[in-house]
């Protein structure tokens, strides 16, 4: 059996470092959207490739990246995808038309899918004690749902009183600290036997990902029934469906369907999927709310999720602490349900809905449940797991995040749309009679109606992952924190 890494949380520390900036490119770009956009002259129409050429290179090539990190050594991809995700965010960074910075963007994404399975797959082979993984997946834990926040602030921090350019440049210096520091603190590892790559089956899981999230992309601008959007949704069932089939017959599969199957860790999976969609509910359109309603500027809306960064931290504290003896449905249950009632309580708001009463609160429930959710949820997907698999489970929780958050943006961005022009429909007639003033006050109220209608949509995905939990996961304790003798010896570089 190898010896404890009398290193391994130094080497915690750099992991969740570099985690923390792949999290924060999620979401740092938001807030700075209008001005790249006025900067380089990006049309309305062509906008959403800052965010999508991301998230779609990063979820379509997670798995791959994944299986890298297995076979090729997880330290050495670790470091490889520092540097790269360095050199696409300075190319970002210096971007003087819209192709070069979607380019960046997508290759933050590519370096992104290395560097992300490899962070979390290092965590599950260096700690193989109970109570220290349990510790460690909090600390990753807290990093993964509340990075999605600290990046909304970080946005408009760096948007006011910097440049948008920050939000890119940023990066450099953090990942050349990073790769400084993990050079000597991080083992390498890599699993044994068969390391053969299965290329026919990472091409078709991207082209099928990229097509599943492009197809709801093109729903949100084109509408749900016209022929491109059905097109691209077809070609994703087509891609997928034919991936299964490959992943079943062929000798070296990228996704071993035994990974996949399993109980506890598909429920996972399929929890993960709804959480990131649910969730874009509150962070997308709360933004809106707070600068277009509200009025407030980037910095007061990134201070205005403040609370949200702390009470995930500290909930995934909490929770890391209680895993081992309440095994992870009860945390999972608890949070799924604190999560849904938050978002009920935001499709309450209007516009005089005051940020310490129709917010605040809806803030502090969303945090903590998602906390309870997020570390039991990492370490469910990866218990149980053969250290041969460890790189491609892991990689699942974060395709599964970016999957779910790339439709779920989609999806709730139509309803959106839907229930604001529904709403003008309806009352043009009313408003006309208001004249230009009429107007105004009916465009809000639309706005305030397409933002209660999203919002409600976000809880019901939120219930059903809740239901999910209750219905599908094992209440293993021993499984969930007695992982590391589920793992075969792993070779330590």
């Amino acid at each position: 059996m190898v010896p404890p890494d009398p290193r391994r949380w130094l080497a915690l520390a750099v992991i969740a470092v570099a985690q923390l900036m792949v999290v924060l490119d999620a979401t740092i770009v938001n807030i700075a959207l209008p001005s790249a956009q006025k900067a380089l002259d990006i049309s309305t129409a062509d906008r959403q490739w800052i965010v999508t050429a991301y998230t779609l290179t990063f979820g379509g090539l997670l798995l791959f990246g994944g299986r890298l990190a297995d076979f090729a050594g997880r330290k050495r991809m670790f470091l490889i995808g520092l540097l790269g995700f360095a050199g696409a965010s300075a190319l970002g960074g210096a971007a003087v038309n819209a192709e070069t910075l979607f380019a960046a963007r997508a290759l933050q994404g590519v370096f992104g899918a290395l560097l992300a399975p490899a962070a979390l797959s290092l965590i599950t082979v260096t700690f193989t004690e109970a109570k220290e993984r349990a510790k460690a997946f909090g600390v990753f834990g807290g990093i993964s749902g509340g990075g999605a926040a600290i990046g909304l602030l970080a946005g408009g921090v760096l948007t006011e009183y910097a440049d948008w350019r920050w939000c890119l440049l940023v990066n450099i210096p953090i990942a050349i600290l990073a790769f400084a520091a993990a050079v000597p603190l991080v083992r390498e590892s890599k699993a044994q036997g068969d390391t053969r790559y299965d290329i026919p089956g990472a091409v078709l899981v991207t082209a099928g990902q990229v097509a599943l999230v492009y197809g709801f992309t093109k729903a949100a601008t084109d509408g749900w029934s016209s022929a491109v959007t059905l097109s691209w949704l077809a070609s994703a069932v087509v891609l997928l469906a034919a991936f299964l089939v490959w992943e079943a017959r062929t000798a070296h599969p990228l996704l071993p369907l035994r990974v996949l199957f399993d109980r506890n860790r598909g429920a996972s999976y399929l929890v993960s999927i709804l959480l990131g969609a649910g969730m874009l509910g509150m962070f997308l359109f709360m933004t809106f709310y707070l600068q277009q309603t509200m009025g407030w500027s980037a910095m007061k809306s990134g201070v205005a999720y403040m609370p949200f960064s702390g009470g995930i931290i500290a909930a995934a504290i909490v929770a890391s602490r209680l895993l081992p003896r309440t095994g992870p449905k009860v945390l999972m249950s608890i949070g799924g349900v604190l999560a849904t009632a938050a978002m009920v309580w935001l499709t309450r708001l209007d516009l005089d809905s005051s940020y310490a009463v129709g917010i605040l609160p809806s803030f502090i429930a969303m945090s903590f449940g998602m906390g309870l959710v997020f570390v039991p949820m990492s370490s469910l997907a990866l218990s149980g797991v053969a250290n041969h698999d460890a790189g491609v489970a892991s990689a699942m929780v974060n395709t599964t995040q970016q999957v779910g958050g790339s439709l779920g943006t989609a999806l709730l961005n139509t309803i959106f749309t839907t229930a604001v022009t529904g709403y003008v429909t309806g009352h043009v007639a009313e408003a006309a009679r208001g004249g230009q003033a009429g107007a105004q006050l009916m465009q809000a109220h639309a706005a305030i109606h397409g933002y209660n209608v999203a919002f409600t949509a976000s809880a019901v995905l939120l219930a059903v992952a809740t239901l999910g939990v209750i219905v599908l996961v094992r209440n293993t304790k021993d499984r969930t924190a007695a992982g590391a003798e589920d793992h075969v010896p792993v070779h330590i570089g």
